[in-house]
């Protein structure tokens, strides 16, 4: 895509899932990427197989040291910060029971962490030919969902702060656009499958019209439009990769008409 190469980027929770996905797609288009993240062995590893361009530095979103030591590393070896893509997410909810300590630190982690980075990579943003700041809402974010506090929650502060974000900054013309991440293969889904695609795929059909889960990589393109030259009139959006998820209603994939005549019908 256009306006990528050689740009820099900083990609949060990048150094697994969707994350991973990410940074690989970013990486093979000739963006110079910084991979933040807790798992020090994991993202030394991902840095160290793509090669040139590639750096990891260990990152805690709770912790306003490691933000500006993210910043600073990505200044100090590439010189400029082109997009600032915020994956990293903490799944950490017990619905009803949530402590105070969960919420906190979810927020702390999926937004305020996320807020203070982009606050803090603005100025080096503002620079840039044609930068951008990619959010990751959730579907989670405008439904109820059994059992769920904190993450969706968390999540739709996610996208009403991608919109003022991207009223605030388009004076500096930074687009700052929301994906909305469907039910996708990833750590989270594998291990509550057995790592089984086939279970993944089969449960999620009636969630998602399009009969499956989202790859990561299919995620990751989107990641790549928004943050190219194809994308420079784009901001405050909210682009879904869900496989149709956000535009059913309560009666998923079959009427609820049609479910009644079946049930008539079994009652005779």
């Amino acid at each position: 895509m256009k306006g990528l190469q050689d740009k820099v980027a900083i990609v949060t929770g990048g150094a697994a899932s969707i994350g991973e996905a990410v940074s690989r797609a970013l990486h093979k288009a000739g963006v110079k990427i910084v991979v933040a993240a807790r798992s020090l062995d994991v993202g030394e590893c991902l840095a160290a197989e793509l090669g040139e361009g590639v750096v990891f530095q260990p990152t805690d979103l709770m912790k306003d040291s490691d933000i500006k030591a993210l910043v600073s590393r990505t200044v100090n070896e590439f010189g400029q910060i082109d997009f600032v893509i915020n994956v990293a997410a903490l799944y950490n909810d017990d619905g009803i029971g949530s402590s105070r300590q969960q919420w906190q630190d979810t927020f702390n982690t999926n937004v305020f962490g996320h807020a203070l980075l982009v606050q803090e990579a603005h100025p080096y943003l503002a620079k840039s030919s044609n930068p951008a700041v990619v959010n990751f809402g959730s579907i989670s974010a405008s439904i109820a969902q059994a059992g769920r506090w904190t993450y969706p929650v968390s999540k739709a502060a996610i996208h009403q702060l991608t919109r003022n974000m991207a009223l605030d900054l388009a004076a500096d013309k930074i687009r700052v656009n929301t994906i909305l991440a469907g039910i996708t293969w990833s750590v989270p889904v594998a291990g509550l499958t057995g790592n089984n695609r086939e279970i993944a795929d089969a449960v999620v059909a009636n969630y998602q019209p399009l009969g499956r889960v989202v790859e990561a990589e299919e995620i990751a393109d989107a990641v790549l439009f928004l943050c190219s030259d194809h994308a420079s009139f784009v901001t405050g959006a909210e682009i879904p990769v869900d496989g149709g998820y956000s535009a059913l209603g309560p009666e998923a994939t079959e009427s609820c008409m049609v479910a009644m005549m079946r049930a008539v019908e079994e009652s005779r």
